[in-house]
């Protein structure tokens, strides 16, 4: 009887450091993946940053010239 509660105990050790592994794996995996989509997010701040001043500055220059045409003045 010793001997099944023993091979029974060693499957139950086995098992957990199995979960335990799988878990190490899954854990990895999800830090992988945040640290990913923040750099991401990061990339596209910046990028959409950048756009945005680009914009501005054409939208700038729009008023600008819409702003001398109305004037009747030449576009020199």
């Amino acid at each position: 009887m010793a001997t099944l509660e023993k091979e029974g105990i060693q499957k139950q050790i086995q098992q957990d450091w199995a979960n335990r592994e799988y878990i190490e794996i899954i854990t990895g995996s999800i830090k992988k993946i945040a640290d990913f989509l923040n750099s991401f997010d990061m990339s596209c701040r910046g990028r959409l940053a950048s756009l945005n001043e680009k914009l501005t500055s054409l939208e700038r220059r729009i008023e600008y010239l819409e702003a001398k045409v109305t004037k009747g003045e030449t576009l020199n």
